[in-house]
C-alpha cells in the first residue's frame, strides 16, 4: 500500500509511521489497549460525506481505559477520549495543542503532519508537510510541537480514528479566552487554514497555510 502511495503521490514526502523520520513527530503506541479501543469503535459510524468529530463519548471515558491511560500516557492528568472519521483526503488546515495527542488508527489512513518550528510569524508553507502513512490497528503519540488536523483516507471507505487528548480540548472558548490570540481557535486549539479552505475561512480562522493545498490520491481515484 506505501508504495503505491508514493508513486501516486510523488509530490509528497511520504513514509511509514515506524520510520525514524517520524520521530521528531511522535512514537508509535506498541502496548496500547489497540483491541479494546476497537470494540468501542464498532459502534461510530463514517458519514456519507464530510467528517465528524465527537472529543468525548462519556460511556467510553466510565470504562477502565480511561484511567489506565490517564496514569500510563498522561501523567495523571484528566483526559478526553473521542474520534475523528470521515471522507477527507486534504489537509486544509494546521493545529496543535498543548499537551500530546494520542490517535488510534482503526483503518488505514495518512496524516499529513508539520514542525511548530516551521510556523514563522503565523505563517506555514506547504513544503515543510510530511505525510505518514498509519496502517489500521497502530496507536501513536502526537508531540505538543505536531502541528496536524484531520486523517486522510486511503480508500473509497474513508477513516475511522480515535483521538485522546486533555480534557476540554476543543471545546468552545470563554468570552474572555476570545479575541487575545489570533491563533486561538478554540479552547487548547491553535489553528492556521489554507485560505480556500471556507469553513474555517468564515469562523476567522487566521489564514496562515502558503502553497497548494495538499491532497492525498489513494489507489480507488488513480
Amino acid at each position: 500500500m506505501l508504495n503505491m502511495l508514493k508513486t501516486l503521490n510523488p509530490f509528497l514526502d511520504l513514509a511509514d509511521v515506524r520510520d525514524y523520520s517520524f520521530k521528531k513527530f511522535g512514537r508509535v503506541l506498541e502496548d496500547f489497549p489497540i483491541s479494546k479501543m476497537k470494540d468501542l469503535m464498532r459502534e461510530t459510524e463514517i458519514p456519507k460525506t464530510g467528517n465528524v468529530y465527537v472529543p468525548t463519548v462519556s460511556s467510553w471515558e466510565a470504562d477502565d481505559i480511561k484511567p489506565l491511560v490517564e496514569s500510563t500516557h498522561y501523567g495523571g492528568m484528566d483526559i478526553q477520549i473521542g474520534y475523528c472519521n470521515g471522507n477527507n483526503s486534504s489537509l486544509n488546515a494546521l493545529e496543535y495543542h498543548k499537551g500530546s495527542e494520542i490517535n488510534v488508527a482503526v483503518t488505514d489512513l495518512i496524516l499529513l503532519v508539520g514542525h511548530l518550528n516551521d510556523l514563522i510569524k503565523g505563517i506555514f508553507s506547504v513544503k515543510n508537510i510530511t505525510g505518514f502513512f498509519v496502517p489500521e490497528g497502530t496507536a501513536l503519540e502526537l508531540y505538543q510541537t505536531t502541528m496536524h488536523l484531520a486523517p486522510c483516507k486511503v480508500s473509497d471507505e474513508g477513516f475511522k480514528c480515535v483521538v485522546i487528548l486533555p480534557r476540554g480540548t476543543n471545546t468552545p472558548l470563554s468570552e474572555d479566552e476570545q479575541g487575545k490570540d489570533p491563533l486561538l481557535f478554540m479552547r487548547n486549539k491553535w489553528l492556521i487554514t489554507h485560505p480556500d479552505t471556507e469553513r474555517f475561512v468564515s469562523n476567522g480562522a487566521h489564514i496562515g497555510i502558503e502553497g497548494d493545498n495538499v491532497s492525498v490520491i489513494y489507489p480507488e481515484q488513480s
